[in-house]
């Protein structure tokens, strides 16, 4: 059996990627880049980089750039809490994930509101539970605990009740302690956490040419402590970067060759991943269309970019602009998500969210499961089986017209086909007005209530938990607001 070609998107020659490149590179040459954060700086000046302190602005050079390039892994392995290898990033492998840090919850009854720490614990045990979605991520910012601690209580309750690897970040500087610690304690010792990594954190530059004194400085102390990052760069076309297409990229590409230069200053051959989560602008409503399509085209753009340079990949697709679960959901989930697969993202972060990255829904999450794997089905491409010439099968089959029971048929129609759980209604008319009439959303929220009834959470075992509890106790008070244990 041999595969006869990979699927595969490109929009950029290599060409075109060199000169952006090029580009980007004098861009932070003559313009530079601000860096709020002391540390940052420090690095850059004894590096031999021009500062001007006064503005905090430095002037990154091409040979640095290409230097630190050099000792940027092309690949980044991360593992689940037992300690497994779920996740290696790099190549033309895909994982998708859930978009990240949520404000707000989009019901079973349609209803957005805040959401809430059992909200949080039920994506975390769906998400475990679904087969195509490969990580998990501090999806959601629960509202019922202070604001000062929703950084590190999320990463806690994904360490309690996951076991798949996290997607995380902070949002105070003070946060990484407590938030490395708990890492820590998951994997026993420091020494084990550097060859297992746990999680990845975002870090977000700020559009243009940007670091604040928290991303710098989340950047520098994870790379310090060989924890990998992925950047999050955000240029909105039109807004906070050039309208163009090919200008946004352009300055894309520039932030992420500034993170690169910082990471690999602070420690060299730490591992980060080139990614983002830039969008348009529409100029009609002065919002940021995760759903559009030349969104969707700078992500692979950039994809391009990123390989072109040898890094691991991230973005923001697979998700929607839409404020309920209706048919924008679907074709911009499915157009992005099929897009991402086929560009080769490494981390696609989006399943379940809704209304410019601000919403989650268990419902659209267990949808988005099924268009992730449709889409690993397309990325495994056609394949030519040596066991049986198809002459031969015509042969033999013809005599009976039938196919059904031909021995390949049975043997062979589940690895081309991908069987859709009953989320896809492939029902003949009949059966299925006879079976209730159900559309996709009454479909996914069934799939939800039985789900969340028969799947426990992978909960951490008691003394781990403990540990947990103790780090996350001994930051802030927190409330008796857990399920206790069973």
């Amino acid at each position: 059996m041999r595969v006869l070609s990979r699927p595969a998107l490109k929009l950029l020659t290599n060409e075109a990627i060199e000169k952006i490149i090029g580009e980007a590179m004098s861009i932070l040459a003559k313009i530079g880049v601000l860096v709020e954060n002391d540390d940052g700086l420090n690095l850059l000046k004894e590096a031999g980089m021009r500062v001007k302190l006064s503005q905090k602005r430095v002037y990154i050079t091409e040979e640095l750039v290409s230097d630190c390039l050099k000792t940027v892994p092309s690949s980044i392995k991360v593992y689940d809490r037992d300690g497994d290898e779920t996740l290696k990033l790099g190549g033309d492998n895909v994982y998708f994930v859930p978009g990240s840090s949520a404000l707000f919850f989009l019901d079973s009854n349609g209803k957005i509101r805040r959401p809430d720490t059992k909200t949080y614990i039920n994506f975390i045990t769906l998400t475990d539970c679904l087969p195509y979605i490969k990580g998990q991520s501090t999806a959601l910012i629960p509202s019922d605990v202070p604001e000062d601690i929703a950084d590190r209580y999320r990463l806690y309750l994904s360490l309690i009740y996951g076991r798949k690897p996290v997607v995380t970040g902070t949002f105070k500087k003070d946060s990484f302690a407590p938030m490395l610690k708990m890492l820590i304690s998951v994997r026993g010792n420091e020494t084990e956490l550097r060859k297992k990594p746990l999680a990845i954190f975002d870090v977000c530059p700020s559009p243009p040419l940007k670091w604040s004194d928290l991303t710098c400085q989340c950047l520098i102390d994870c790379v310090r402590h060989g924890i990998p990052s992925e950047f999050v760069s955000m240029p909105l076309a039109g807004a906070t970067a050039p309208v163009t297409l090919y200008g946004s990229i352009v300055q894309h590409t520039a932030e992420n060759l500034s993170g690169v230069v910082i990471s690999q200053l602070a420690s060299p051959g730490s591992s980060v991943i080139y990614g983002g989560s830039p969008a348009i602008f529409d100029m009609r409503y002065g919002t940021t269309p995760m759903g559009a399509v030349e969104t969707m085209m700078i992500d692979c753009a950039y994809n391009q970019i990123g390989k072109y340079l040898g890094m691991p990949t991230h973005a923001y697709m697979g998700l929607s602009d839409s404020k309920a679960i209706d048919t924008q959901t679907g074709f911009e989930s499915g157009i992005s998500t099929i897009l991402a697969s086929l560009s080769g993202i490494n981390v696609v972060a989006g399943a379940g969210m809704l209304n410019f990255e601000n919403c989650q829904s268990l419902e659209k999450l267990v949808i988005d499961n099924e268009i992730c794997g449709m889409a690993y089905r397309l990325l495994e491409g056609v394949k030519e089986r040596d066991e049986v010439k198809t002459e031969a099968v015509l042969h033999k089959c013809l005599e009976k017209s039938s196919f059904l029971s031909h021995p390949t048929t049975l043997e062979w129609f589940k690895e081309e086909q991908f069987i859709p759980t009953d989320i896809i209604d492939r029902m003949d008319k009949e059966t299925w007005e006879k079976r209730g009439r159900k559309l996709s959303l009454n479909r996914a929220k069934e799939k939800v209530k039985k789900i969340l009834h028969t799947c426990r959470p992978n909960r951490i075992d008691k003394d781990k938990e403990k540990e947990l509890k103790k780090i996350i106790h001994s930051t802030s008070f927190i409330k008796a607001i857990l399920p206790k244990r069973r």
